[in-house]
């Protein structure tokens, strides 16, 4: 509504730069939020910063709207190729994450302000201040009430954001930068952007960013004191790219987390603003009948009474989470917690999981997954999945070998488990469960080659011939085996037959046999030839049979 309102001829969104060129994807219809801006460094992959953007998420929304209207769309934020350096710099010395959250932009945030202020070492969650100093102690349930219950003021559609403004102004004069000093640097990068922007577009420029920055962008500083507070920054080779991101991710504060507490009721909030109590309880009914809980809906119907009586007892314009959390406890879950575990794991915060259309960037051997994903109709989730598979179908047997070979790369989107259908060597039990985090593993590993083949079996080859002990390189025997990679296994036997013969440790021995059997029976039933196998793993009984009595002799 504000964009309506004001019709800007520009709109500048805080994010890296480098992603100017990824914004016309956004418009894609294969683009479905959550996703994030993934950047990274070219020559160190795994060091790398993410912006996520729900479909709620301001910047998302404004750069959809500057596409569908033909408005230019830019982010202003301080360069990817600085915050990265950062990173290595914060490393190398064990300072701290240079990536700082806040709780609305799902971006860095933080702000500037007089640097001499009393509360400049303090770190602050300014909607945490406001909500304590109005009486709550829920930063989420105060901006339910104050913004998303209440919307624009009597036609004025930036209302909200003028409020705002002036609270940030406030909490700047008391706590200066809050803590978040780097981000002087960062806001005096956006200012010359937003400077850049105005000489183009005149006044007609639209900047959405976190609240605790505006201050500090309106606050008038000189061009020459903004350049000299960017001049001598360090910075790095980097890539940028779309890649997809979790409803659960959004829900955790620390790492790449965009700390939002609900974002699947607010992700509810945003698709249904008519009548969203009803229909998010129509949802969480449906979710329990599906659990064999017995709802009918009397009990939607007296649940929304409920609410709504909670909410104008407790003196809120409308029913928000709190309220629909107590009467679906009190009405369909009949005062128990344990079922609103569940509606809190799949609702409340969900498995919702973002897709990036083919068009956008990626590394090779990212593409080579995916193709190989859809091949094999093993597509990626977020929600945690028990997958049985039978090594005596082509399918379960291709499946298998992609799990292990992924795990050799340390890309850990599976995870062996207990299997509950039989104890053969024919049935396999994974837990599957994709997370954001293995868009940088996969990088990361593409500089071993371009397919999932090639990559794991030159990473088993480097990791034999730098493994520390016998028992890592007959482990990497038996994962070889178990992924398949028949160019890897010689290199890794040459090794393993050079170890076992220079090891004259009977424990040692001892402990590598059980991993060289687990891989003569593995290599059975997938047809593999293990003959190099067998020769190692008898001369290695030999020699424990022999060297066993002396060692417990002495």
């Amino acid at each position: 509504a504000a964009l309506e309102a004001s019709r800007p001829r520009v709109v500048l969104v805080e994010g890296p730069p480098e992603a100017d060129p990824l914004v016309p994807s956004a418009a894609s219809e294969d683009m479905r939020p959550p996703v994030a801006l993934l950047a990274h460094a070219v020559d160190e992959p795994g060091r790398s910063a993410f912006w996520p953007l729900a479909a709620f998420s301001p910047e998302w929304v404004a750069l959809r709207w500057a596409l569908e209207h033909g408005v230019p769309a830019r982010f202003i934020d301080l360069p990817a190729a600085h915050t990265l350096a950062w990173v290595r710099d914060d490393e190398d010395t064990d300072g701290q994450d240079g990536r700082d959250k806040d709780g609305e932009d799902g971006g860095t945030d933080a702000g500037a302000g007089e640097q001499d202020a009393p509360g400049e070492d303090v770190r602050v969650d300014p909607l945490g201040v406001l909500a304590g100093t109005a009486g709550y102690d829920d930063a989420e349930r105060w901006w339910e009430d104050v913004v998303e219950h209440r919307g624009a003021g009597k036609g004025d559609a930036l209302a909200p954001f003028t409020a705002l403004e002036e609270a940030m102004t406030a909490l700047r004069g008391t706590y200066g930068s809050g803590g978040h000093g780097r981000d002087l640097i960062r806001e005096a990068h956006m200012r010359l952007r937003i400077r850049d922007a105005q000489r183009e577009f005149g006044d007609g420029v639209a900047v959405v960013c976190g609240a605790w920055h505006v201050p500090a962008l309106r606050r008038r500083t000189g061009v020459t004191a903004d350049r000299a507070l960017l001049k001598g920054l360090p910075k790095v080779k980097t890539d940028v790219t779309w890649v997809p991101w979790t409803h659960r991710r959004l829900s955790r504060a620390g790492g790449y987390g965009a700390g939002i507490d609900s974002p699947g009721w607010y992700a509810h909030l945003f698709a249904a603003p008519d009548r969203p109590v009803e229909r998010w309880l129509t949802k969480v009914a449906g979710l329990l009948r599906a659990e064999d809980r017995t709802v009918s809906p009397g009990h939607v119907i007296e649940a929304v009474r409920l609410a709504e009586t909670l909410a104008a007892l407790r003196g809120r314009p409308l029913p928000g989470l709190g309220e629909a959390t107590d009467a679906v406890r009190a009405v369909m879950c009949e005062g128990s917690d344990v079922p609103l575990a569940l509606v809190r794991d799949r609702l409340v915060v969900g498995d919702v999981l973002g897709e990036v259309p083919d068009t956008v960037p990626a590394v090779p051997l990212q593409r080579d997954l995916e193709r190989t994903q859809r091949r094999l109709r093993l597509g990626p989730e977020a929600a945690e999945r028990e997958l049985d598979l039978d090594l005596r179908e082509d399918t379960g047997a291709e499946r298998s070998r992609l799990l292990h070979r992924l795990r050799l790369l340390g890309i850990d989107w599976g995870r062996p488990a207990a299997s509950r259908s039989g104890t053969g060597t024919f049935r396999e039990t994974w837990r599957l469960r994709w997370e954001p985090e293995l868009a940088v593993r996969t990088a990361e590993a593409g500089v071993w080659g371009t397919t999932v083949l090639a990559a794991a079996t030159a990473k088993a080859e480097a990791d034999a011939v730098t493994a520390r002990g016998l028992a890592d390189v007959t482990a990497l025997a038996e994962h070889c085996l178990l992924a398949a990679l028949p160019d890897a296994l010689p290199v890794v036997m040459r090794v393993l037959a050079d170890r076992a013969a220079l090891d004259t440790d009977v424990a040692h021995l001892a402990k590598a046999l059980p991993a060289l059997v687990r891989s003569l029976r593995y290599g059975d039933v997938r047809g593999t030839d293990t003959a190099a196998l067998a020769e190692v793993a008898t001369g290695l009984a030999e020699r424990v049979f022999v060297g066993l009595p002396p060692a417990c002799a002495g």
